[in-house]
C-alpha cells in the first residue's frame, strides 16, 4: 500500500494509528487504499492509559546462542507477569533486516521494544519516536545519548577481577581476547585488564591483545596465534565464554592442558561454563536481570512515567572453577 500511495511504510503506519503528523491530502490517499484493501484504522492506546496486554518487540542481533536465550528469558519473565506478549526478531547484523523490522511495526500492535542490538542509528531512533514506541537498549555499542534508557553490565570491574585473579595465581604473561574494538563492552573489559596489570606493576604488551567478535571461531584463531608465540602466555582472559571455548579448542590442538599449561578465564557464565571440562572460571554477567530491567523500563514508559534512572549497570562477579591455576613451575 505504501508503494501504491507513493509514501513510506511509516506514513501508512501513522494513518493506521491515527497520528496527527500526516497531511490531509496524504491521509485521504492512504485511507482510500486502506478501505480498498479491507483494513480498518486502528488507534494505538495512549501511553498514559497503559492497559494490560499487547506486544513488546525484542530485537537481537543473533539468536543461535545460550547468551541470546538468557537475555530473552529475563524479558519474557517480566512481560509474562504483566500479561504482555514478546515478539522476537533477529537482525543478524544486517541493516536491511533492521529496516524490515521497523517496517513491520506498521502491521502489528507493538507497544514497546527492547533492543539488544549493537547500535541504534539516528534514523531508527527518529522512526521509533514517530511511531510512538518507547524502547530500552541493552548492552549498546557505545554510551547512548542522554535520556535514552539503557542497561549494561559492570564490564570494567569484571575485566579487573578476572585479571587480578590470574595475577594472584602467579601469572605474569596474560593474554586477552576481547570482542569488537568499537564496542563499549569490549573496551571496558580490556581497560579493566590493563588496570589490573598496572596495579601489579606488570607491563602492558599489545602483542598479547586480540579483538574478535565474541564468538568461538575467531577466538580459536586468535588463541592459536597467541599460544604459538615463542614466549607464550601462561593464561588467556577471554572476553566471552564462547571465546573461552575457542581457546580450549586451540589449546587441545597444540597439545596444551588446561589449566596445567595454560589457564583460561571467560566472561558471562553461560550454563555450559559449568558443564565443560575443566569447568570454566568466568565472570558472571546476570544477562536475564539486564533484560528484565529493560522490560521494566519500557513498562514504566508505557504507564506515562519515566524510569527511576535511564542508565543501569548490573554488577558482574568472578566465579572461580577449575580452568585457572598457578602457572607451570610457580611456587
Amino acid at each position: 500500500m505504501a508503494e501504491q500511495a507513493g509514501v513510506s511504510v511509516s506514513t501508512v503506519s501513522k494513518v493506521l494509528h491515527d497520528r496527527s503528523d500526516v497531511s490531509a491530502e496524504t491521509r485521504a490517499k492512504v485511507q482510500r487504499l486502506l478501505e480498498q484493501h479491507g483494513y480498518l484504522a486502528k488507534h494505538r492506546p495512549a501511553a498514559t492509559a497503559a492497559p494490560p496486554g499487547g506486544l513488546i518487540d525484542f530485537v537481537i542481533n543473533e539468536l543461535d546462542s545460550p547468551w541470546a536465550v538468557e537475555l530473552i528469558r529475563g524479558a519474557e519473565d517480566v512481560l509474562h507477569d504483566a500479561n504482555m506478549g514478546l515478539v522476537v526478531s533477529a537482525t543478524h547484523g544486517r541493516t536491511r533486516r533492521a529496516r524490515q523490522w521497523l517496517d513491520s511495526l506498521a502491521t502489528r500492535s507493538t507497544r514497546g521494544a527492547i533492543l539488544v542490538v549493537p547500535e541504534l542509528t539516528p534514523e531508527q531512533h527518529e522512526e521509533l519516536g514517530r511511531l510512538g514506541i518507547p524502547y530500552a537498549l541493552v548492552a549498546p555499542i557505545d554510551e547512548p545519548a542522554p535520556g535514552t534508557p539503557w542497561v549494561g553490565a559492570t564490564n570494567w570491574p569484571g575485566g579487573l577481577a578476572a585479571t587480578r585473579h590470574l595475577i594472584e595465581l602467579g601469572h605474569r604473561r596474560i593474554a586477552i581476547i576481547s570482542g569488537p574494538e568499537r564496542r563499549l563492552t569490549s573496551r571496558a573489559r580490556v581497560d579493566g585488564y590493563r588496570s589490573a596489570l598496572a596495579e601489579a606493576g606488570l607491563p602492558f604488551d599489545p602483542a598479547l591483545v586480540r579483538y574478535g567478535d565474541f564468538t568461538h571461531n575467531l577466538a580459536h584463531q586468535h588463541a592459536l596465534e597467541l599460544l604459538a608465540l615463542p614466549e607464550r602466555p601462561t593464561a588467556v582472559f577471554a572476553g566471552s565464554d564462547h571465546q573461552a571455548l575457542g581457546t580450549y579448542r586451540a589449546a587441545a590442538e597444540l597439545g596444551l592442558r588446561i589449566p596445567a599449561d595454560v589457564s583460561v578465564v571467560g566472561f558471562d557464565d553461560l550454563p555450559f561454563a559449568d558443564w565443560v571440562t575443566p569447568r570454566l572460571t568466568t565472570v558472571r554477567t546476570p544477562l536475564a536481570d539486564m533484560t528484565a530491567l529493560a522490560a521494566r523500563m519500557v513498562l514504566r514508559l508505557l504507564s506515562g512515567e519515566q524510569p527511576e534512572t535511564t542508565r543501569v549497570e548490573v554488577a558482574t562477579e568472578l566465579v572461580v572453577r577449575e580452568s585457572s591455576a598457578p602457572p607451570p613451575g610457580h611456587g
